[in-house]
């Protein structure tokens, strides 16, 4: 029996089921996998992502399992009125993901920009014939970040993202995509989609694959205010372009409490907590003994700790990126080296499409 066919999708207990079969499976078997994962190009990338979600992608890449990175840049255009700097930020996402240890010289890793791929773009019209309006405005993803973009009028893109996250994630016939918990919706959105095209469509030889979650087991990062997850629009991140100082600066204006002994307790103290996982996350040590050694030392121990931690941590990452910003003739070579694979793959997959749809010529 498959690993596919061992699980339900129906409850998060399965889905985190099958995605530790999946991790197993894809140490022991990377060959079998091809990851999509990606960003919005919003702004640069701050700790939060790195420990959240970016360490994994590295992980995966080391194992030697293939991997697309999507830059999604045409998905800021959904919730933003700004356009101004996605160009840049495209530039600066794609420094922060070398910087940080992915390698697109070893033949088996792509980072691209999907306004760049016509063909996977492409898949958006055919995938749109496949969901409802209703499946659309019930899912709680889409829900979530019409509420945070604090916009009145809510434009069409908004509505059909899971639509177009889908095509970022079929075009390339990718079936492992690493998520939070909060995005099952759209990634069961994808499974629905690619589902009903091979039933309408391919009979006996399915197009798409129904790509697995592999959910992620890092926790929450909260900001240095303690209270919200780490943002740059919410002032509370540090960015791993930023310099030891500001690094610094930032962490002293960190939100902690009055109790002078510091204690690991994240559900009574979540500022002093978060401060202590994120020294745990760069170090390795359980938070616990962190807390247990730094004592009665109070607030100014604890931000003194992390900002020694955290800039040794990004000391070589940081490095990596001066280097890389002075020689951005590399880094445009890389986006250009990814879009022509991605341009390639998407290609032959919108062959097999219209092939399907009856639509060759």
């Amino acid at each position: 029996m498959s690993l596919e066919e061992k699980f339900d999708y129906g409850t998060f207990e399965a889905s985190l089921a099958r995605s530790k079969a999946l991790e197993n499976d894809l140490g022991s078997h990377p060959e079998k996998y091809r990851v999509l994962t990606g960003d919005r190009p919003t702004g640069r990338l701050h700790v939060g992502h790195l420990f959240g979600s970016v360490q994994n992608r590295v992980r995966l890449h080391q194992m030697g399992v293939e991997t697309f990175i999507v830059i999604a840049d045409y998905q800021v255009l959904t919730d933003r009125d700004t356009f101004e700097h996605i160009s840049e930020n495209v530039m600066q996402l794609t420094i922060d993901y070398l910087s940080v240890g992915i390698n697109p010289n070893d033949g088996k890793t792509f980072i691209f920009p999907h306004s760049h791929v016509p063909g996977l773009n492409q898949l958006l019209v055919p995938f749109l014939t496949l969901v409802t309006n209703a499946e659309l405005d019930r899912n709680p993803t889409v829900k979530e970040e019409i509420q945070a973009s604090g916009q009145k009028q809510i434009n069409a893109g908004m509505y059909v993202y899971p639509v177009h996250q889908a095509a970022d994630i079929l075009f390339c016939k990718a079936n492992v995509v690493p998520v939070g918990k909060d995005q099952l919706p759209h990634l069961e959105m994808t499974r629905t989609i690619a589902r009903r095209f091979n039933n309408k469509f391919a009979g006996n030889k399915p197009v798409f694959p129904e790509p697995q979650a592999l959910l992620s087991k890092a926790p929450i990062i909260l900001g240095l205010d303690g209270s919200q997850k780490m943002s740059k629009s919410r002032n509370n991140a540090v960015m791993l372009s930023a310099t030891e100082d500001e690094t610094a600066n930032l962490i002293k204006k960190a939100k902690t409490d009055s109790t002078r002994q510091i204690t690991y307790d994240p559900t009574n103290r979540p500022e002093v907590s978060n401060l202590l996982l994120l020294i745990s996350l760069a170090t390795g040590e359980a938070p616990e003994d962190i807390a247990d050694r730094i004592g009665d030392g109070g607030a100014g121990q604890l931000k003194k700790l992390l900002t020694e931690t955290l800039n040794e941590y990004l000391r070589p990452i940081r490095q990596k990126r001066k280097e890389l910003e002075s020689d951005m003739g590399y880094v445009r070579g890389v986006l250009l080296s990814g879009i022509q694979k991605a341009w390639d793959v998407a290609e032959l997959t919108l062959a097999e499409v219209r092939k399907a749809m009856n639509m060759e010529i």
